[in-house]
């Protein structure tokens, strides 16, 4: 759980990330590692990401579903739409990723 100055601080961080405007690299070196250490706070901060790069989505479609749960990527840019080679399934579902899902706190 974060205390309350922690959580103000990422908010204020995270808002500034949504609206596109500019963090000092010592702000987002904090909020990364926070983000890292605690669930919440890696929440608060890919919402924000992921608002900041797709903007505003419809209430009530699949976006707004996947945003509200904090499902997938925030990165269009790292999503998959297929495998070309079995190879291909193995090498994803065998990555080592630390920001894993499937990892337990």
């Amino acid at each position: 759980m974060l205390s309350t100055k922690l959580r103000l601080r990422l908010e204020f961080v995270a808002a500034r990330i949504e609206k596109g405007e500019p963090v000092e690299l010592t702000e987002m070196i904090w909020a990364d590692k926070l983000a890292k250490a605690n669930r919440s706070a890696g929440e608060i901060l890919r919402r924000a990401r992921r608002k900041a790069l797709t903007g505003e989505t419809p209430e009530g479609g699949l976006d707004d579903f996947l945003n509200r749960m904090d499902l997938g990527d925030p990165d269009p840019s790292n999503h998959r739409s297929g495998f070309d080679t079995p190879e291909e399934i193995v090498e994803w579902f065998s990555r080592d990723d630390s920001d894993d899902w499937r990892q337990r706190d």
